[in-house]
């Protein structure tokens, strides 16, 4: 897929997702930034430092990004950088020999659908500072200004690169509320003058997942009181909530259907729905429920397809599970996966 294909594939999905594009969605959609939380929470300094790609191919995408915004005839924001809770300029990028690139970090190319109202929560969440992130920790640490000895589990917080327990950070007032009640942690969080949230890192995962969040005391009491105040009212909403979700998510399995038919003209009508209705569920994580999947993007359909076919048609998850490593087996059975996939795209 050539670089053009590409910006406008990953731009168009965003913009079918959130009615507008930003430079950041782009990267992001073409591989090319992974994990901007990371840096969000202060965990990463400099946003470039997770770009791959040189500064002449991240000149030529934004080049590239503005001349498919001119075509759809989009309106253009720049945004501010999101804050950050660590004490420093929000400055993106140290290279100053292509200032371009600090600018461009804060495109935003907005839908001329998109309501006042929606702009300006955009706005508002993008120049919004990110709270604190509190890490729960997986082995024993020390922090950096007390010198306490902090054990498994215990909370503490970066500054910069120095670890700092809840007291020498001013966070020891707050409380922990746990994920699992959405109501219940957005209203805590909207009536807390400062709140944090607390993550842990998953070594079968590979990443920092989310735990819950640090509010004030107040805040949580009455957050508790406004959701048992509409606790009916609430109930009622989420079932209807539900039902309009899995109406769309049906809605959804069968567009999907329709276009793997049309891609694959050879793949029997059962596979389609198959494929659509296995790589289509709420929350799998799954390229179907990517902005790409959702906006019926032939490359994401593409890949729903193969590992379909990788999965149902070939002895890959045999091999898997014989000990062979992931990419031997993989190529063991590209004939018989591209077989299939041949047979399929023929009528």
């Amino acid at each position: 897929m050539d670089l053009v294909t590409r910006v406008t594939t990953a731009a168009e999905a965003a913009l079918a997702d959130h009615q507008y594009a930003s430079f950041i969605d782009v990267l992001t959609g073409m591989n090319l930034l992974q994990n901007v939380q990371a840096w969000h929470n202060g965990r990463v300094q400099y946003l470039d430092e997770m770009v791959q790609g040189s500064p002449e191919k991240l000149l030529k995408v934004i080049e590239l990004f503005q001349q498919w915004a001119a075509q759809r005839g989009l309106r253009r924001e720049d945004l501010p950088p999101h804050a950050s809770f660590i004490p420093r300029p929000p400055k993106y990028h140290t290279a100053s020999q292509y200032p371009v690139l600090e600018q461009a970090f804060r495109l935003h190319f907005v839908s001329p659908q998109l309501p006042e109202k929606k702009l300006e929560k955009l706005r508002e969440k993008v120049s919004a500072a990110a709270p604190p992130t509190v890490f729960s920790i997986v082995k024993a640490s020390k922090c950096s200004q007390c010198n306490r000895e902090l054990g498994k589990g215990e909370l503490l917080t970066m500054q910069g690169n120095q670890p700092l327990c809840m007291e020498c950070a001013d966070l020891d007032h707050l409380v922990y509320l746990g994920s699992g009640d959405a109501a219940l942690t957005r209203r805590a969080t909207k009536h807390s003058g400062l709140w944090a949230v607390v993550v842990r890192f998953s070594r079968s995962r590979g990443r920092y997942e989310r735990q819950g969040v640090l509010v004030q005391p107040e805040a949580l009491e009455k957050a508790e009181e406004e959701c048992l105040a509409d606790a009916d009212l609430r109930a009622a909403r989420q079932a209807r909530d539900a039902e309009r979700r899995q109406f769309e998510d049906v809605e959804l399995a069968e567009r999907m259907a329709e276009r793997i038919r049309e891609l694959y003209p050879g793949c029997p009508p059962e596979e389609a729905r198959g494929i659509a209705a296995h790589t289509a569920v709420r929350g799998s994580g799954r390229v179907g429920r990517s902005a790409a999947g959702r906006a019926l993007d032939d490359h994401a359909l593409a890949l729903a397809v193969a590992a379909w076919v990788r999965h149902r048609h070939t002895r890959y998850d045999e091999l898997l599970m014989s000990g062979q490593e992931r990419a031997a087996a993989r190529s063991a059975i590209r004939e018989e996966m591209d077989s299939v996939l041949d047979r399929w795209g023929k009528l």
